[in-house]
């Protein structure tokens, strides 16, 4: 069988080993978390001379651990299997699927009403009580953000360590295709990285197998989750987030749009109700619109891009593969990937047209973070001319700060630095160098 290594994220969780934390393993579904777990990390632990019965390994997404999502079943499990001194592993797979359950012997009418929660046990009572055992280390998946990414601080009182983990990236999929690289970004931008996707030799199984993940996996997890009724509405949405990538949007805007084009009858508030479920999934990204001289956010518009360009195409029946905007929709994944925090620049421009000045709001595609770094970047996948340069340029030179500022275009083009200090390079290089933007 072949076997795709994942190293950037192996090595993390071989970083983390012993931390004293729960290593939690978030990203959308069928991304690869279970397998870098219970095959790459396990064949790295028996490798270093672990015993295979130091590893309990539990799936709560099989039938045969259907049993443990009982969080007390759960936590007994454990510790029944875990008796001698020496460290365990613990793995537990798409731990969202855990309920939480009422303690027995509790009178429910002492308890005040905000404290009702406290009557149950959940999965973050199993990990807090797991972790603190000197003889466990303790691994989780999960493909619920707010349940795992937005909680850690809050239930396992700084006592959790994430990891988010993606599709491959580009850089994976060409090493592991072996594929020329012009060749590889073709397929990619069709297939995306999806490693079962990937793995498929044939192309028509591997649309196939595209275009049922959102209506078997995610659509499924979604439509329980969040108690959504209209399931029409939603396929909408996502076929309206999929066409429009990287364009700038509201809640409002998508609603009027869904109301008009396909009588959806939805409100703003359920669309933004929607696009929570969504981004909870992973199946898409916001990123936040920046005024860069003003320093602040805005509410609204925002963009939103998808996970897995393949995935993408597959909710539009791949057919609309727009090399420009999957191009953006690419590097906003391959910045995220590498840590950045990616937002949407605002830089307000005054312009002179036919002897009238006036106040523009022009966009720098992405305003990336990560530490005392920051970096602004134009996606051009083509500079056709003059004009359509400066139009490029013009946010970037307007920022008026001393920020690195790059502009990505199509192809294999090697990084150059003109006279003001813009470095202008190819998608390819960008995404297989990532010194390139350090």
């Amino acid at each position: 069988m072949a076997v795709i290594e994942r190293p950037r994220y192996l090595e993390k969780l071989i970083a983390k080993q012993h931390n004293g934390r729960v290593k939690i393993i978030t990203g959308i579904r069928r991304c690869g978390k279970s397998f870098l777990l219970s095959n790459l990390y396990r064949a790295h632990l028996l490798a270093n001379g672990v015993r295979n019965d130091r590893i309990i390994d539990i799936a709560l997404d099989r039938k045969e651990f259907e049993d443990l999502r009982n969080p007390e079943k759960l936590y007994q499990y454990i510790v029944e299997r875990a008796t001698s001194p020496d460290t365990h592993y613990v793995f537990i797979d798409e731990i969202q699927l855990s309920y939480r359950v009422k303690r027995p012997g509790v009178d429910e009418s002492l308890v005040p009403k905000e404290d009702r929660d406290l009557l149950y046990t959940t999965f973050y009572d199993v990990l807090n009580d797991l972790i603190a055992r000197d003889n466990l280390d303790v691994y989780v998946t999960g493909s619920n953000s707010r349940m795992l990414s937005s909680d850690i601080v809050t239930n396992f009182r700084d006592r959790g360590s994430e990891i988010r983990m993606w599709p491959l990236s580009f850089a994976e999929y060409c090493n592991y295709s072996g594929l020329e690289k012009a060749d590889a970004w073709s397929r990619y931008l069709v297939y995306g990285g999806m490693p079962v996707a990937v793995l498929e030799s044939d192309d028509r199984e591997r649309e196939v197998y595209l275009k049922g993940l959102f209506n078997t996996v995610y659509r499924a997890d979604i439509v329980e989750r969040f108690d959504i009724e209209n399931v029409e509405a939603l396929d909408q949405l996502v076929k309206e987030l999929a066409s429009a990538v990287g364009s700038l949007t509201n809640p409002a805007k998508l609603a009027n749009t869904m109301n008009s084009v396909a009588r959806a009858g939805v409100s703003d508030k359920t669309v933004k109700r929607y696009l929570d479920a969504l981004e909870d999934a992973f199946v898409f990204s916001k990123a936040e619109r920046y005024d860069v001289k003003g320093k602040r956010y805005f509410d609204y518009p925002m963009k939103f891009y998808a996970t897995d360009a393949g995935l993408r195409n597959a909710l539009l029946n791949f057919r609309q593969i727009e090399e420009t905007h999957l191009m953006e929709n690419i590097i906003f994944n391959e910045l995220a990937m590498r840590g950045y925090s990616v937002d949407v620049g605002a830089v307000r421009v005054v312009e002179t047209k036919d002897g009238k000045r006036t106040d523009a709001m022009r966009e720098i595609d992405f305003v990336v973070n990560r530490g005392h770094e920051r970096a602004y970047i134009q996606s051009a996948f083509r500079l056709d001319g003059e004009a359509k340069k400066q139009q490029e340029i013009t946010p970037l030179l307007k920022s008026d700060d001393f920020f690195r500022k790059y502009v990505i275009v199509g192809g294999s083009q090697q990084p150059w630095t003109d006279e003001r200090g813009i470095t202008y390079m190819g998608v390819i290089p960008f995404l297989l160098q990532p010194e390139l933007l350090q």
